[in-house]
């Protein structure tokens, strides 16, 4: 088999050790030498790695990733030689032998004849602000951990804020939370914390906080009001520190903004995840592929079956399916055409998906071109077969009764 890379390397990363092979000309013509060696994890470890790759002139590197251990490995290797990462899946489609020193041979033969394919790594820069985008998303997950527990502690006290208040966490609630964490059960005094419209019911809310106060009940909702401060403390310093992030990229989070459903906090998140520069996605369709925001193929014997779309990017289609959601509510747009169009045929989980696909081939080429966003319009499947629209309405008229004649309208 032809040679891609004549000093090329393969790593095999562990938590303490990484099992490096290195593949070079040996000192016959087509003669392949490989040399074996294994590092610790420690910083001075992997840069007596790096030099000793340097000393045997290898250009590329592969790995597999495994976990968050091949991070500190890309970070000390990164720049001074091309370092590839590689998805474990792939690597075990093709036989091999395994051990933890085969594995690295195996990986550095399979590197020089070109058979693996790179994953998507983003800069420095995109990372960070990826882990920032993401610490972020876990604690507000957490609060809302919290937010849930005081609404099961309210229903074991028989106490139905819920059913009056629509947020709990509101000032109103939060008003009402507080007084309870304190010990104080009557509905009078409670009932007085209402502000703005919910002071029309009070009767409603007297009668909804009336229950079963207990010191135990009151102490718990004391903790859980104590850690939603706490989280809410840290989401405002992430918050300062992903707009300092997001700084240099501010022409771009811009761009992206100009997409329905997209709002400030989303734009860092959907960046963080798929990067800047889509250099690394030749199409809109390798993009899509790879977030696995696009239809599952499985065909056999020339019969295609169902399937899933698979499991892709996790964090990015949480996201791109929030602000699919509010896509699908701005009224006059191409992505709430599309939603009711397809929840018709497919169902509303399906149809979301496919909003979902469509805003990611638009960030695509928006990122790739640097435009703004440019709504298709609601009419847009309209407007694109108008002779198939016009023949299914005579149809259904004439089914109906009715003859039909067309009259074109003069343009005024």
């Amino acid at each position: 088999m032809e040679l891609m890379y004549a000093r090329c390397a393969g790593l095999d990363v562990h938590k303490v050790t990484v099992v490096a092979s290195v593949r070079v000309p040996g000192l016959q013509p087509g003669e392949r030498r490989t040399e074996t060696k294994t590092f610790a994890t420690t910083l001075r470890g992997l840069r007596d790695l790096l030099a000793w790759l340097i000393v045997h002139a290898v250009t590329h590197v592969v790995m597999e990733s495994t976990g968050v251990y091949w991070r500190p490995v890309f970070a000390v290797l990164e720049g001074s030689v091309q370092v590839r990462l590689v998805n474990a899946r792939h690597v075990k489609m093709l036989p091999g032998r395994k051990t933890d020193v085969h594995d690295a041979e195996w990986l550095a033969q399979l590197l020089e004849c070109g058979l693996l394919r790179g994953s998507f790594v983003p800069p420095a820069a995109v990372r960070d602000l990826r882990d920032l985008t993401r610490l972020r998303k876990t604690v507000i997950r957490e609060r809302g951990h919290h937010v849930n527990r005081i609404a099961k502690i309210l229903e074991l006290a028989n106490i139905k804020l819920g059913s009056v208040v629509t947020d709990i966490m509101g000032k109103t609630g939060r008003a009402i939370l507080q007084a309870l964490s304190a010990g104080l059960d009557d509905p009078e005094q409670l009932a007085a914390c209402a502000q703005g419209s919910i002071r029309q019911k009070q009767d409603a809310l007297r009668e909804a906080v009336e229950g079963r106060l207990t010191p135990h009940y009151a102490f718990l909702l004391q903790q859980h009001l104590a850690l939603i401060d706490t989280l809410e403390v840290h989401i405002t310093t992430l918050d300062a520190r992903i707009e300092a992030a997001i700084a240099p990229f501010v022409e771009i989070v811009t761009l992206v903004h100009t997409m329905p459903g997209v709002a400030a906090r989303a734009a860092p998140a959907i960046l963080a995840e798929i990067g800047m520069d889509m250099a690394p996605f030749p199409t809109a369709a390798h993009l899509a592929s790879w977030a696995r925001l696009c239809p599952g193929t499985h065909e056999s014997a020339g019969k295609r079956r169902p399937t899933t779309t698979g499991k892709g990017a996790t964090w990015l289609r949480a996201t791109l399916q929030e602000a699919a959601w509010a896509a699908v509510r701005t009224k006059k747009s191409y992505y709430r055409a599309l939603y009711h169009r397809l929840k018709a045929r497919r169902g509303p989980k399906k149809a979301i998906v496919a909003v979902q696909h469509a805003m990611l081939v638009a960030l695509w080429h928006m990122l790739k071109h640097r435009v703004p966003h440019q709504d298709l319009g609601a009419d847009y499947f309209d407007r694109r077969n108008t002779a198939r629209l016009r023949r299914h309405h005579v149809r259904r008229l004439e089914k109906l009764g009715y003859d039909v004649v067309l009259v074109e309208k003069v343009a005024a």
